[in-house]
């Protein structure tokens, strides 16, 4: 069982949509529900039309708008019905003082109130109306009535009011709409992978992007490595239930959902961090970093000047940092990569026996369409030869779906009993 946190695939939001200014802030809300990867559809009431055109959210959503009840077309599959078995979760923004009345008396005399009876879905409500309509204590004992009902009501916020007034009432923006719903989503999954997960309670620390080696306090050494790879992993452990510690080179990118992240330059930082995190407990160390090999003998401490058509630099030896992790006494379990541009197996399973590790995935970087910076890959994965597990061949993908496989590769591997293959 693997989860993939990075997007919600195939989880289905109906957005209702009820009379009130409030209801153009739901077109960009639908826009930032199907940019999170959720499948929406709308349903808009009488009021929502005096608004907003039922024709803008069919072009936002890619589905048709439902606004009747008794749809002659629809209701021959008791279209309602089906309609609210569809859904993962309703939201209802912006929430009339109007609706809140219905769900909280129980009448079903349009569709959408008669789709939050036929529900099971979890209800989500957004109010937006006049300060002196929420403050009401009609407003109040219906909202009271919903929260019973397990109702999750969205506070609205306070501000100007286009009546002029100003006070709470406003419905949150759409972006903070769209972020409460996916972190719902995220966190239940994360839940789900904390217990199941193939990873869960392990603590992962992974090394990823190049390094930096200063030549004098303007220039460095350095490689082309983007980071993608490391980053994909981190995400696709985190998702796996694991918890994850990525030691992050200088890349440009956004920190996967969950991961705790600590940003190095050298080599020899990047060692000194995954020391101290092997010192805290580490299950398993995923080397995917491109680690400069070598590095300046001397840094000078102030800019070096031009002179001359040829400059000498002396250099030494980093650290081999995964190499270095494998021979510890209290070793976690090693996956290393390599990057190659020829004889990419043969270097691959060199290094797997060389550095005493478990697990090596390696991928041919000479390749334009799965080279650095591409957002493919493919690899071919080896074991140890104690696990007793033939290699493994990742064909071409999204570096997303091959960090998936290498979870699973990590996992098979961790939970293999060589003692199975010699019944056979």
């Amino acid at each position: 069982m693997s989860f993939d946190l990075s997007v919600i695939p195939n989880k289905n939001i109906i957005v209702g949509i009820t009379g009130g200014i409030a209801a153009y802030k739901s077109a960009i809300l639908v826009r930032r529900l199907k940019d999170a990867g959720f499948n929406v559809r709308v349903v808009m009431t009488e009021g929502a039309q005096a608004f907003i055109t039922p024709l803008t959210f069919q072009a936002l959503s890619g589905n048709p708008v439902h606004t009747q009840l008794l749809d002659p077309e629809a209701e021959a599959g008791m279209g309602h019905i089906e309609l609210a078995r569809w859904a993962d979760l309703v939201l209802i923004a912006p929430a009339s003082c109007d609706t809140l009345a219905k769900f909280a008396a129980g009448l079903a005399d349009d569709l959408l109130s008669t789709l939050y009876l036929a529900t099971s879905a979890p209800v989500w409500v957004a109010p937006a109306m006049n300060q002196q309509m929420w403050a009401a204590k009609a407003t109040q004992r219906n909202l009271a009535t919903l929260v019973d009902d397990g109702v999750h009501v969205i506070m609205p916020e306070s501000g100007s009011q286009a009546c002029g007034d100003v006070g709470l009432g406003r419905m949150p923006e759409p972006e903070e709409l769209a972020r409460q719903v996916t972190d719902y989503f995220h966190k239940a999954q994360r839940a789900i992978a904390e217990k199941f997960g193939l990873l869960a309670s392990k603590h992962v620390v992974i090394t990823a992007g190049p390094t930096r080696e200063a030549i004098d306090p303007v220039r460095y050494i350095s490689n082309h490595s983007t980071g993608k790879m490391g980053f994909a992993l981190a995400a696709a452990c985190y998702a796996a239930g694991a918890k994850v510690t990525l030691i992050a080179g200088p890349v440009s990118l956004d920190t996967p959902n969950g991961v705790r992240r600590i940003n190095v330059s050298s080599a020899v930082q990047m060692l000194d961090t995954s020391m101290q995190l092997l010192d805290e407990g580490c299950d398993v160390f995923i080397a995917t970093a491109a680690v400069a090999d070598y590095r300046v003998a001397e840094v000078a401490e102030h800019k070096i000047k031009k002179s001359g058509d040829e400059l000498d630099i002396a250099l030494i030896k980093n650290p081999d940092i995964v190499a270095t992790i494998a021979q510890q006494d209290k070793r976690p379990f090693m996956v290393g990569f390599a990057a190659e541009t020829r004889n990419v197996e043969e270097y691959a399973a060199g290094k797997l026996v060389a550095k005493k590790l478990d697990m090596i995935a390696c991928n041919d970087v000479s390749r334009a369409d799965i080279g650095f910076a591409s957002d493919e890959n493919a690899m071919t994965v080896f074991f140890a030869e104690g696990y007793h597990l033939p290699k493994r061949d990742l064909e071409k993908a999204s570096k997303q779906e091959i960090a998936q496989q290498l979870v699973e590769a990590i996992h098979d591997a961790l939970h293999h009993d060589p003692a199975q293959d010699e019944a056979f």
